[in-house]
């Protein structure tokens, strides 16, 4: 299973989302120091679940990386996130 997928599934078993999009922008960073050649290390997600209100950018932050997993975050070089409610 591709990472986006992993990560995609993960969120969405944690936060059933109104809308979640994962981005695998790795070939951006290709070439770059500490990106591997095969890709899938570099993401961005934007994500709007109900679970995230009044919660603060930071807690946010904190329940995606949870749900993802320790796991499956030590395999990602870089995670950008856009979460809201």
């Amino acid at each position: 299973m591709r990472v986006a997928d992993e990560i995609a599934e993960k969120l969405n078993d944690a936060f059933s989302p109104r809308e979640l999009d994962v981005v695998d922008d790795s070939a951006s960073h290709a070439g770059h120091a500490n990106a591997p050649e095969a890709g899938q290390s570099h993401f961005n997600v934007r994500i709007r679940a109900d679970a995230f209100a009044g919660q603060s950018r930071i807690a946010r932050h904190r329940a995606v990386h949870s749900a993802i997993g320790a796991e499956l975050i030590g395999r990602i070089h870089a995670l950008a996130i856009d979460a809201d409610a």
